[in-house]
């Protein structure tokens, strides 16, 4: 835009905001062309009479923060409703951007609703309030996020709420698990650390059989690989920390739904509990989201090239990970998802003792030490999973958890065959 251009553009906005100023004055009774007193400079300060012209359209939406949101009359503020997602009451309860983000993550995840949650964690935490009381069952895998089950043990059962946990590999034992206080099944695909993957429309169907909502951890599969709702599946959970956001610097969760009666149910407890995000992390993952189906795929193969070297290594007694045959659950994901994310896990010989193990994690140089995954740089993580899960773990080496982030796959392993030879000789 030239200068001339720029110039005629400048006088035309301040032409604009006279007339808005000129039809304010007029609307309260002021005689036309009546001087009015110029605000002074810390009321100016606050009350800027002016307004950026309408068009402006870029690829990034504009981010919104705010806690007061301003109504144009008193008529106005009583007709607005937070439940409904046409209009604005509150920072809390929404603004564009975050609208903009439950929006998006609907779309992909072929749900009808979204609401954003501070955290994964605490995304859980909603569905659970929202949907138990005092007296009701929650059943959890066995192989669940680990703060899942801390809370279900500690706040759910101290509010009078039983945890029941299953194997979600063994459709009849959970049958038989059942009880008429069960009122949510949660499931986990694949299983967190360990990898299986459960027979998702098994599951199900017997929760329906017996009345029960099913909520899914879908982080794994971020609404590309798994697709909860064509599955029958009545909740959608996800962290949107892992690989929506993609950068390792945003905390976030979501949950998502179709079933009206259950949205007004979560609705209601996630403004009761005072969940909320901020505009500039919710721009942050609208901003991931334009990269996400590259990164998840990229991240994908990648591990699948890293896995399958270390599955071909002497050290290495089994690999978990739900692509691969002998993988628990291999045959449940061939039939209900398309991709593998960037996550998986593998047992050393059980001669490889705990200490070697750390050896080898400590002698990584690319693979950093860190939880939480779907980030840029890859992470490791050793664990004890029988102390875990006890006698049902049949593994007696500990297990070590990958994730693989966006680093040439030849230098990752190079950098683990190097720890091997640091740590085993």
């Amino acid at each position: 835009m030239s200068s001339e251009e720029h110039g005629g553009q400048l006088d035309q906005n301040l032409a604009t905001n006279r007339e808005v100023q000129a039809a304010e004055h007029a609307a309260v009774g002021a005689e036309p062309g009546a001087a009015e007193p110029a605000p002074r400079p810390a009321t100016l300060l606050q009350h800027s009479p002016y307004q950026a012209p309408a068009g402006f359209s870029a690829v990034q939406p504009a981010t919104h923060r705010a806690s007061t949101v301003m109504f144009a009359n008193v008529a106005a503020m009583r007709a607005r409703d937070w439940r409904h997602k046409t209009g604005y009451t509150y920072g809390l309860h929404g603004t564009p951007t975050t609208f903009m983000l439950e929006a998006r993550l609907a779309e992909i995840e072929g749900a009808v609703h979204g609401l954003l949650c501070p955290s994964g964690l605490s995304a859980i935490a909603l569905v659970n309030l929202a949907l138990l009381q005092q007296g009701d069952a929650v059943m959890l895998p066995a192989n669940v996020y680990n703060p899942s089950r801390d809370m279900a043990q500690t706040l759910l059962s101290g509010w009078g709420i039983a945890l029941q946990v299953y194997n979600p590999m063994d459709l009849a034992a959970t049958q038989a698990a059942i009880t008429p206080q069960t009122k949510l099944l949660w499931l986990e695909a694949p299983g967190s650390v360990t990898m299986e993957m459960p027979d998702l429309r098994g599951l199900v169907a017997l929760a329906r059989q017996h009345g029960l909502v099913t909520a899914i951890d879908n982080t794994w599969g971020a609404g590309l690989a798994l697709k909860p709702f064509a599955l029958g599946i009545d909740i959608s959970m996800q962290a949107l920390t892992k690989y929506q956001s993609g950068g390792a610097d945003v905390l976030m969760g979501a949950v998502l739904a179709r079933d009206e009666a259950l949205q007004d149910k979560l609705l209601e407890a996630h403004m009761r509990l005072g969940l909320g995000v901020g505009g500039d992390d919710a721009s942050l993952v609208l901003r991931g989201l334009h990269s996400l189906h590259l990164r998840y795929h990229a991240h994908d193969q990648a591990a699948r090239r890293v896995a399958t070297w270390l599955q071909r290594r002497p050290e290495v007694q089994t690999l978990l990970h739900p692509a691969f045959p002998g993988s628990p659950g291999h045959a449940h994901w061939v039939r209900d998802c398309s991709a593998a994310a960037g996550l998986f896990s593998f047992t050393f010989e059980p001669q490889i003792t705990a200490a070697k193990v750390d050896t080898f994690v400590d002698a990584l140089r690319l693979f950093k030490i860190g939880y939480s995954w779907g980030g840029p740089v890859s992470l490791v993580v050793p664990y004890d999973v029988a102390a875990m899960r006890g006698a049902s773990w049949p593994y007696a080496s500990p297990l070590v958890r990958l994730s693989i982030g966006l680093e040439d796959p030849d230098d990752l392993i190079a950098d683990l065959d190097q720890a091997l030879r640091v740590a085993l000789g």
